[in-house]
């Protein structure tokens, strides 16, 4: 895989910044009313971002889809520099492959953080699925990367499950966070939790321990951060 090159991009302002990646399967299990409610909640995350200031300063998104290929489909930018993409279903799903590339992602943004004297926050990659891996992908290798670099406060990995997804496999490869379940299709529910933890998490002091189970109860049925 093509490594990420940001040597060339300048760093537009010197807020403190939290990349959040999105690793979305858009495998063909995703057709029909699932794909069309993430895309509603997709932009119901931008629109959130989008409207709050300081949040808007501060957060970079990056998506990743996987379907039979991981593909980066939006580098990490804030709101302002880019459109939420309209995602499609088809293909089977490469899930290890897809959050070994955000991973990688991850690092080399925060070098370049690093390399623009930019301060950062722990980055957060966000795991959404409704299905399991292929057999080709190794997920006890990935299992073992997690564990030690989530243990090294290096990135937060949340696992998502929507209905159909293999828990097991998403409890074993989980971080810090144990995987949730998504009820229904209830993707917009979730994206705004998401943009309030994110604006909470920015507005947050450096070291400041923050609580972001509030408005979990809207998507999900339990909750533990």
């Amino acid at each position: 895989m093509a490594k990420n090159d940001f040597s060339s991009e300048v760093a537009e302002n010197y807020e403190q910044k939290c990349l959040c990646v999105l690793v979305l399967d858009v495998s063909g299990s995703m057709r029909g009313k699932r794909i069309d409610e993430l895309n509603k909640g997709l932009q119901d995350f931008y629109n959130e971002i989008s409207a709050d200031e300081t949040t808007s300063q501060r957060l970079e998104v990056s998506i990743i889809t996987f379907g039979s290929f991981a593909k980066t489909i939006q580098t990490p930018k804030l709101v302002e520099n880019f459109t939420m993409p309209k995602l499609t279903a088809e293909g089977s799903t490469v899930l290890v492959s897809a959050v070994n590339q955000a991973i990688d992602l991850v690092d080399e943004r925060k070098n370049w953080y690093k390399s623009t004297n930019q301060t950062y926050y722990r980055p957060w990659i966000i795991l959404m699925t409704d299905g399991e891996p292929d057999d080709d992908q190794n997920v006890d290798k990935l299992s073992e990367r997690i564990k030690q670099d989530t243990q090294n406060k290096r990135y937060a990995f949340l696992p998502i499950g929507v209905e159909g997804a293999n828990m097991n496999v998403l409890s074993k490869i989980q971080g810090d966070i144990k995987p949730m379940k998504l009820q229904g299709t209830k993707f917009s529910s979730f994206f705004k939790w998401l943009s309030a933890s994110m604006g909470t998490i920015v507005n947050a002091e450096a070291g400041e321990k923050v609580d972001i189970s509030q408005g979990a109860e809207d998507w999900m049925s339990a909750f533990t951060i």
